[in-house]
């Protein structure tokens, strides 16, 4: 059984009752199909409404070849015949948040395909510490002006005719969201598959505690909520990619944060974990250009645009 939702936890007793509507048979469910970049272990996903047609594109990647610093659109185009193929509108494109280990497609999709660009308002503290890491100059804008639309915990919003909430989620990142539309789930790096566990929470501005109280609130949702991730590593044991379970799943199963996992005993575990990994290899690229809203930086004087690569600073 699911936790008792608080009173003082409105956002949460929302999404609940929203949840609920769609058990009941009183709202519909969306649709989603998933496209995953196995270059990048990430789960790109498109939602819609079946009656309306209208859709979300959420978490998407743009190729990028760290050799040679040269991309492409070979993942994003999937998103694209899909959408296409099934005829959809795009209305939003979604970032959970700043990605640290794959480029965003956003920008190139909204040409193709358009929606607004929209991510967690807390994007500004992200853009505000990597700004200073890169050393961005006062052109970079800290206030989230990249995006068409800044999400606060809570907002609702719509897909078609089915109804959405944002649930601000923090702990990998201080700005990840989760979009809760209509019974689909799309939690970001929270969790990962119950026999994979959880994300770091090492990165700049990231805490193992406040990761722990998101997934928490994540579990307090209906046991039957669709769940979908932004990647997979194949855990021990399993010879395929998975992206979707069930929040009852992780409840029962997640091997790091299952129900009786206390908060002290997390911490503990994701501190000691995080501590042996090394960084994503795209994250200097994936940041510098995740921050800015998928563009990347304005070229220099030769017409070029670059990547930085702090030394020793990370």
């Amino acid at each position: 059984m699911s936790d008792p939702v608080s009173s003082s936890d409105p956002a949460l007793a929302a999404v609940t009752a929203q949840i609920r509507q769609v058990e009941l048979g009183q709202a519909r469910a969306p649709v989603v199909h998933t496209v995953f970049d196995e270059a990048t272990f990430t789960a790109s996903h498109i939602v819609h409404d079946p009656v309306t047609r209208n859709a979300a594109i959420i978490d998407s990647v743009l190729d990028y070849e760290a050799a040679s610093g040269r991309t492409s659109h070979s993942s994003a185009q999937k998103l694209v015949d899909y959408v296409r193929t099934e005829g959809l509108t795009v209305q939003w494109q979604l970032e959970t948040h700043a990605h640290a280990d794959h480029l965003s497609a956003a920008p190139w999709l909204q040409q193709q395909l358009d929606g607004k660009l929209a991510i967690g308002a807390e994007i500004t503290r992200v853009q505000n510490v990597f700004g200073k890491i890169f050393n961005a100059g006062t052109e970079f804008a800290r206030d989230g002006s990249q995006f068409d639309h800044l999400f606060q915990d809570g907002d609702r919003f719509s897909v078609g005719g089915i109804e959405a909430i944002a649930l601000h989620v923090p702990g990998h990142t201080p700005a990840d969201m989760a979009f809760i539309i209509g019974d689909a789930a799309f939690i970001g790096d929270t969790l990962f598959m119950p026999d994979y566990g959880t994300a770091r929470a090492d990165f700049p501005g990231g805490d193992a505690r406040q990761l722990f109280r998101s997934i928490r609130r994540l579990m307090a949702l209906p046991d039957a909520t669709r769940v979908f991730l932004c990647h997979d590593y194949k855990a021990p044991g399993r010879d395929r990619f998975a992206w979707e379970t069930t929040i009852g799943a992780e409840r029962q199963g997640n091997i790091h944060v299952h129900d009786g996992v206390s908060e002290d005993e997390f911490v503990t575990m994701r501190t000691a974990r995080d501590a042996t990994l090394s960084l994503p290899n795209l994250i200097m690229p994936s940041v510098q250009v995740n921050i800015r809203g998928g563009h990347m930086p304005e070229p220099e004087s030769n017409g070029t645009r670059y990547i930085k690569i702090p030394i020793d600073t990370l």
